[in-house]
């Protein structure tokens, strides 16, 4: 599957986000091709802080790996991930992270911090950023909007 179609798999899993008043971010997790996990924000549904949607699809990919060790995984999402869930897949060696939607606010992929590529740390992670990237942005405008 290419970065577009995963990215479409992601922003399905953003909209599920909605029906339960969380804010719209989707994740998927794909290994050798193939979909492994697939998760959203959860936050508000569960009353978990961590329940983002990139940390409910990285844990899904590791019991689905039977490791913690997703280094041959990419982590696709509909928004730049944060600073938790930047570190998260610097903790589970993933690949690659692909996102859609930047964030000036909290992005710690290129925006405000670039955790993924910090040569201080022991693993780097390649970054693609901008896939489908309005959107994403979209989804998320429209979400904020409707709550004002």
């Amino acid at each position: 599957m290419t970065d577009d179609e995963l990215m479409a798999v992601a922003l399905d899993e953003a909209a599920a986000a909605v029906l339960h008043a969380d804010v719209p971010v989707g994740a998927v997790v794909v290994r050798e091709g193939v979909i492994i996990a697939q998760r959203h924000n959860e936050r508000e549904l569960t009353g978990d802080p961590t329940a983002h949607a990139e940390i409910l699809a990285m844990r899904d990919a590791a019991a689905h790996v039977g490791s913690w060790r997703l280094d041959d995984c990419t982590l696709v999402v509909t928004l730049e991930p944060c600073t938790m869930c930047a570190g998260a897949a610097l903790n589970g060696r993933l690949k690659r992270v692909v996102y859609g939607a930047a964030d000036m606010a909290a992005g710690a992929c290129l925006s405000l911090y670039n955790v993924c590529d910090d040569p201080r740390l022991n693993h780097r992670i390649a970054l693609t950023p901008g896939v489908r990237a309005e959107e994403c942005a979209g989804l998320l405008t429209e979400f904020f909007a409707a709550r004002r």
